[in-house]
């Protein structure tokens, strides 16, 4: 079979495909022509202790009858000190190929490959490579390797799946995988011998299905089934308005469930986070998953968290941060008083590595240059779960591979039990996490440095025209821009010099005032109720403004005074008009309270006006207020009106009115007119009054809201306290615990050093035992109750064709060099049944012969746990005695010194009636009369000796009780050491004839 594999310049080469290659094809075709021979998925399966019985399960549950169309590739936890069976133990489960993994194999489909001790694997263009560890043992991280080149090499096809096991190897690969639209599989909890594999991977909230190792498979194939029909539907052409339609059903779910507007992602990116949840969800149509995320507001937050996916960790891109450390920190302190602020932005931070990497950079300056400066550092981003993250600052082992051991030391503390490491405080009081989305919320600004690496990407181009200008704005003149290894500033070269184009590096321009103040249209609005999300400027761009809407707004600019609409707490939710006069933004932090913005003169009547209103519900006015302005005062109006149309919050509208007469003076009058036309006494005193009143109002509002805040605190306080009662005997409980777990852990520790004894003896036993079998030279087979091939010795492959992958298999599916014997299986069975030993002679097509002895096998308990059977092979010559013993017309016995029986011939149990399985138990005294006890006892003391008696005549007792005159012919057998070890016997009965004969002789003459 022949198929042609096209590259990415439309050329094409024949390949063949080998028999074992074929099921490909066959699957393919079954699924979707959209298969290639290099598209097949690659399942990386990561499992530690109490992994081997979770492996079994899976693979047990794997269809033995059909193609999967699936590459597995295992990688486990093991000693390097040992060598690995995990191959053959799994081969009992699983009809596909196993191999153990050599550099440089390629992977194929329906096969499993599994890692080797004592090294790391990676895949590259469906290679696998063996690496060396950097350390036999310790923090290796070998699953979270392996998945990270899975998911660069196969991308959507790549399949991530964990299993039992402690600590956190895999959770960081999981990632990776996501974020190249990959799916993960997690063992469930309670199913796992040791859940802390699958618990870090569940709780970063990626994994897409968490069950039992038996359930896998089937949903394994179910998914890969909807990725081929994913795949071929979208080929089909469908028309463009009905996408459109259902991917804004779905950005407007997202703004609605989640508060944040997608809508200026790349629809490429997003199409694709979509359709791997619509594979999941087993959902063929775009329109059927909108509707399904407006029923089901769990798959929001699935999707919500599947599009941003956290791929990061520290110092990503090292190169680039060297650059950093060398031309951007030691410029940030160029200049610089020692005690003044370092402002630093780090936009979209997820767990916060990026961050706490800055940090350290920071903190090394300033060891290294002995100076300290103050450094505030805002690490912001929209998940609520990532920030929770990173303000904990708490990481797994495998940080460690990204981290020199000498920061490791320096600047975290690491949990050896809980292979953890945390940030420690000296870094961690730099950084203010918090929950932004910098596409609506207002930016941070005054700063010297802005990290923004691998967001843009996500974000189409008009998005980023609106980002990077803001960017700008942000900084101060000469401030740095710090962007991902994909993006760039793009057309605006014109607000950034490049300082270094490699690690995509940039500095401030100083522009102009007025550029700097037409940048304010880039920026996102403070107002509180977003716009809804479009999908394309198509939709909007041909929108007009009605001309009653444009004569309004311009009589409203022209005549409305200036205003604010504010809520409770004085926050700014909308500004008319020009307020520039009145408000000012206050140094720091950018804020939007009309508290905090008023300018002098301003604030108190406001306080007291806004505390009014709220109580009295009702308009609240304050004329002739003065406010100072560039060093002049402006006489307003202050008005306050309660908004009734709002339903979840109490909103006051507030405006600026210029009184008349002031407005015929420009409303502005200098200090010295004021001195001039204030001369009388009472209109001074007056003002003096009004002002104190105002002042008596201010104090009694804020003795008011201090009592309410001190009976807050004081509520806080006993709730604090509670708290605080409850977590010291928390405390108690968890130190007693720790002791417990202590002592446990010991006992533990004996008991596994024990084990480890145990396992080395039996290991020593089972080595001896191989040996001595092997150096036996005879045939045997070892077969559990349900007669599957346990073990077996070299020797018997002259009789059975059995090779070592036949471990596992039943013995009925062997192949037999008998001639004449077909009752194999139905004789062991029958010794199952009846627990009683069975022995045969059979004939080889090589013409030589066996005995075949069938045995129970029996445990030291005592259990029968299937049969042994031995092939003894028999040569010419005691082939033709045995034949002779048992042919014989005479009874032929053999005895042991003490006279039991131990051979019993045809004959013997014809002439005495007792069967060879009773005179086995049998001491041949049993058959001795009486009165020839005696001669029995003389005869047997010669023989001990050695001597050989002459043939005699005696008498035996027969199993009737019969009296049965024989003659005997009696012999000892003895050793090359000249010891005697047994005695045969041939007898024959005397028939009444002979006895004639004997009684005549014997009468005298």
């Amino acid at each position: 079979m022949s198929i042609i594999v096209m590259n990415e310049n439309g050329g094409g080469k024949e390949q063949t495909l080998s028999s074992k290659d074929k099921n490909i094809s066959s699957y393919a075709d079954a699924s979707s022509d959209a298969f290639r021979h290099d598209e097949f998925p690659v399942v990386g399966i990561g499992a530690s202790a109490g992994g081997l019985a979770a492996l079994e399960d899976f693979f047990s549950a794997v269809p033995a009858d059909t193609s999967m169309g699936i590459a597995f590739v295992v990688v486990q936890h093991m000693s390097p000190d040992h060598k690995s069976m995990l191959s053959e133990i799994i081969r009992r489960f699983t009809k596909m190929q196993i191999f153990d993994v050599k550099d440089g194999m390629g992977v194929r489909p329906d096969c499993v490959y599994i890692i080797p001790p004592s090294h790391d694997m990676i895949i590259m263009d469906g290679i696998l490579h063996l690496t060396e560890p950097a350390e036999a043992r310790g923090h290796r991280m070998p699953i979270d390797s392996f998945f990270h080149s899975l998911a660069s090499d196969k991308h959507g096809w790549a399949i991530g799946v964990v299993l039992s096991g402690t600590g956190s190897d895999g959770t960081a690969g999981v990632r990776t995988i996501k974020a190249e639209g990959g799916m993960i599989m997690a063992q469930s909890p309670e199913s796992s011998d040791y859940n802390g594999m699958p618990l870090s991977v569940i709780d970063t909230g990626l994994v897409d299905y968490i069950l039992e190792p038996a359930e896998m498979p089937a949903q394994l194939r179910d998914y890969i089934s909807q990725m081929y029909v994913s795949q071929k539907s979208d080929e089909k052409p469908r028309p463009t308005h009905k996408i459109e339609d259902a991917m804004q059903m779905i950005f407007n779910e997202l703004l609605v469930k989640t508060g944040h507007d997608f809508s200026q992602y790349k629809q490429k990116t997003l199409d694709r986070r979509i359709r791997r949840r619509m594979v999941v969800n087993n959902i063929k149509r775009m329109e059927g998953y909108a509707h399904y995320l407006q029923q089901k507001p769990e798959e929001v937050q699935a999707l919500f968290r599947d599009i941003l996916i956290n791929v990061t960790n520290f110092f990503r891109n090292p190169r680039a941060f060297e650059v950093l450390q060398e031309k951007v920190v030691p410029k940030l302190f160029e200049d610089r008083s020692p005690g003044t602020e370092v402002r630093i932005w780090v936009v979209g931070c997820s767990t916060g590595e990026e961050a706490y990497s800055i940090g350290i950079l920071i903190h090394e300056h300033m060891e290294k240059s002995k100076q300290n400066f103050k450094v505030q550092i805002f690490a912001t981003d929209i998940d609520s779960r990532t920030i929770e993250r990173a303000r904990k600052g708490v990481y797994p082992g495998s940080i460690s591979s990204d981290i020199s051991p000498e920061r490791l030391e320096h600047f975290f503390t690491h949990d050896p039990k809980a292979n953890t490491y945390t940030i420690q405080n000296n870094i961690r009081e730099m950084i203010i996490f918090s929950e932004q989305d910098v596409i609506k919320d207002p930016p941070f600004s005054k700063l010297d440095l802005i990290s923004c690496r691998n967001l843009l990407i996500y974000m189409n181009k008009e998005m980023q025209k609106k980002l990077i200008p803001m960017f700008h704005y942000s900084l101060n003149p000469g401030g740095f821009l710090f962007l991902g290894s994909s993006e760039s500033i793009g057309e605006f070269s014109m607000l950034f010099d490049t300082l270094d184009r490699q690690s995509k590096l940039y500095q401030s321009k100083d522009v102009n005032g007025d550029y700097r103040h037409s940048m304010g249209k880039f920026f996102p609005s403070p107002v509180g109720i977003e716009n809804p999300p479009r999908v394309s400027d198509k939709h909007t761009s041909g929108k007009r403004l009605q001309m009653r809407e444009l004569a309004e707004r311009k009589l409203l600019q022209q005549y409305a005074p200036a205003g604010a609409l504010i809520n409770e707490r004085g926050d700014i939710l909308y500004l008319h008009g020009r307020t520039g006069l009145y408000l000012e933004m206050a140094p720091g932090e950018p804020a939007h309270n009309i508290l905090k913005m008023a300018r002098e003169g301003l604030r108190p009547a406001l306080t007291t006006a806004l505390s009014k209103a709220m109580i009295s519900k009702e308009q609240v006015t304050r004329s002739g207020v003065r406010v100072r302005t560039n060093g002049n005062f402006t006489t307003v109006n202050l008005t306050l009106r309660p908004v009734g149309e709002s339903i979840d919050q109490k909103l006051f509208m507030v405006t600026f009115d210029v009184p008349p007469e002031s407005g015929q003076n420009h409303g502005q009058v200098t200090e010295e007119s004021i001195v001039e036309n204030i001369s009388e006494e009472d209109e001074s005193v007056s003002a003096l009054k009004e002002e104190l009143r105002t002042m008596e109002e201010y104090l009694r509002a804020s003795n008011e809201e201090l009592e309410v805040s001190n009976e807050e605190l004081r509520s806080s306080n006993e709730e604090m306290q509670s708290m605080n009662e409850e977590l010291q005997s928390t405390n108690e409980e968890l130190e007693t615990s720790r002791e417990e777990l202590q002592s446990v852990n010991e006992e533990l520790s004996t008991v596994n050093n024990e084990l480890q004894a145990k396992v080395a003896e039996l290991s020593e036993a089972n080595e001896d035992m191989n040996n001595l079998l092997a150096s036996t030279g005879v045939g045997i087979v070892f077969v559990d109750n349900q007669l599957r091939i346990q073990r077996f010795t070299p020797a018997v492959t002259k009789v059975l064709n059995l090779i070592p992958s036949d471990v596992g298999r039943p013995i009925e599916h062997t192949v037999s060099n008998f001639t004449d014997y077909d009752n194999l299986i139905p004789d062991i069975k029958s010794v199952l049944d009846s627990l009683t030993p069975k022995e045969v002679e059979v004939h080889t097509i090589s013409g030589e012969w066996y005995t075949v002895k069938m045995r129970p096998y029996r445990t030291n308990k005592n259990t029968i746990e299937g049969v042994v059977i031995t092939f003894l092979k028999q040569t010419e010559i005691l082939r033709r005695l045995a034949a002779v013993v048992s042919d014989s017309t005479d009874a032929v016995t053999l005895l042991d010194k003490e006279g039991h029986i131990l051979a019993w011939n045809p004959m013997a149990e014809k002439m005495y009636g007792w069967s060879e399985a009773d005179a086995l138990k049998m001491n041949a005294s049993r058959m001795v009369p009486e009165d020839k006890k005696e001669e029995f006892l003389d005869t047997m003391k010669k023989l001990g000796k050695g001597e050989i008696p002459e043939p005699y005549k005696t008498q035996r007792v027969a199993k009737d009780g019969r009296i049965l005159d024989v003659w005997v012919i009696a012999t000892s057998l003895v050793n090359e050491d000249g010891e005697m070890y047994s005695i045969a016997t041939t007898e024959r009965e005397i028939e009444s004839h002979d006895r004639q004969k004997d009684n005549n002789r014997a009468k005298p003459q």
